[in-house]
């Protein structure tokens, strides 16, 4: 019984970096900003709701999906660049 407990234990430690690396690939959990977003557009005495309400919120949305679309470009070009010039020690 004491062996099939280890053994269990042993594989559990020997899964968990596998498993732990998971939680890091692909897009990272999504932040929300909904807060952020309404304060910024309230800022400016606009009524939640009225049309300059909705365009602020729309432009905010449209900003963070160009910065992130930047990041994603910048981080995808670095990558290439490492790939294509290799530095040799």
């Amino acid at each position: 019984m004491q062996s099939r407990i280890a053994k269990h234990f042993i594989a559990l430690l020997l899964a968990a970096p596998l498993l732990g690396g998971c939680l890091e690939r692909g897009q990272p959990t999504m932040v929300d900003t909904s807060a952020d977003d309404d304060a910024f557009c309230r800022a400016n005495n606009v009524a939640a709701g009225s049309t300059e309400y909705v365009n602020c919120r729309k432009n905010r949305d449209v900003q963070r999906g160009n910065a992130n679309a930047r990041t994603d470009r910048a981080q995808r070009n670095l990558a290439e660049q490492m790939l294509n010039n290799p530095t040799r020690p």
